[in-house]
């Protein structure tokens, strides 16, 4: 059965608590999330039980079709057991009456307030009240741009998560590439195919070298079409061993050897006598 969505309560269906799905509409929907104080996106499955409602909330004799309590229809839960709780509505609601009322009194009978005033000396104090009202929108303004913002981080910090659950994963793969691949062949995966001019070090020549003997050209430029990181037959081509430099008393060895078959080489080809020549003379 489901369970409830708000930290630290592990209410469900299974010990009688009656659970309440999150509102469709974006705007309610983004006061339950901020009055549970949690980093998530609800989702067709998110529930609230009936423990973070006040019993402001719930309509005095409507029953829901399965016989429960049922939400008023700008229900908002306000009790969670965080650090930060929102505060309750039942205070807000008081709030709004004694404004109210002091808006009835200083507008339509002020004439009754004057009266009173003057009845018993006091002096009204306009003044105070305007800034009193000024002081309390400034503080809903604020507060509202406070859980603006406290939503806004919710949502950067899951980004910051899903990033890094990604930077582990190519870490994982490039990791695993280095099993059966040089540096430089790893950075050319990442170029494309028309701005790719990628430097080859000397190991991926060899390497290269060696997959083309055994494969054939064929096979080889297969493997390139595929998109696995091989330089072309041109640069094969171009990188030319490396010379063997040899000490001097090696080398003036070598070129004696040299000399003497060539001279022996040369004696070869001389026209031997023949045996005319020899008896006439």
């Amino acid at each position: 059965m489901g369970g409830c969505s708000a930290p630290n309560c592990s209410n469900s269906t299974t010990i009688g608590k009656q659970l309440f799905r999150f509102p469709k509409d974006p705007v309610r929907m983004k006061k339950w999330v901020i009055n549970c104080r949690r980093d998530f996106i609800p989702t067709t499955c998110s529930r609230l039980c009936e423990d973070h409602f006040e019993p402001s909330q719930f309509e005095e004799i409507a029953r829901s079709p399965a016989g429960g309590k049922k939400l008023k229809p700008n229900a908002i839960p306000t009790v969670f057991d965080v650090p930060d709780p929102p505060s309750p509505i039942l205070m807000k609601e008081v709030k709004i009456k004694l404004d109210y009322a002091g808006k009835r009194t200083r507008g339509d009978h002020g004439y009754a307030r004057k009266q009173l005033c003057s009845e018993t000396g006091e002096p009204e104090n306009n003044e105070e009240n305007n800034k009193e009202d000024y002081s309390c929108r400034e503080c809903d303004r604020f507060k509202a741009h406070l859980e603006q913002q406290y939503l806004n981080n919710a949502i950067l910090q899951r980004q910051v998560e899903e990033m890094k659950k990604k930077l582990n994963k190519l870490n994982k793969i490039e990791k695993s590439l280095q099993n059966f691949l040089f540096e430089d062949q790893i950075r050319a995966l990442s170029l494309t195919k028309r701005s790719r001019r990628a430097v080859w070090s000397q190991n991926t020549i060899q390497s290269a070298r060696r997959i083309r003997a055994a494969v054939g050209g064929k096979g080889y430029e297969f493997l390139r079409e595929l998109g696995y990181p091989l330089p072309s037959y041109r640069t094969l081509c171009n990188r030319v061993e490396p010379t063997i430099v040899a000490p001097p008393a090696v080398l003036e060895e070598i070129a004696g050897i040299c000399a003497e078959t060539q001279e022996k080489f040369a004696l070869a080809l001389l026209p031997s006598s023949s045996p005319a020549t020899v008896v006439g003379s």
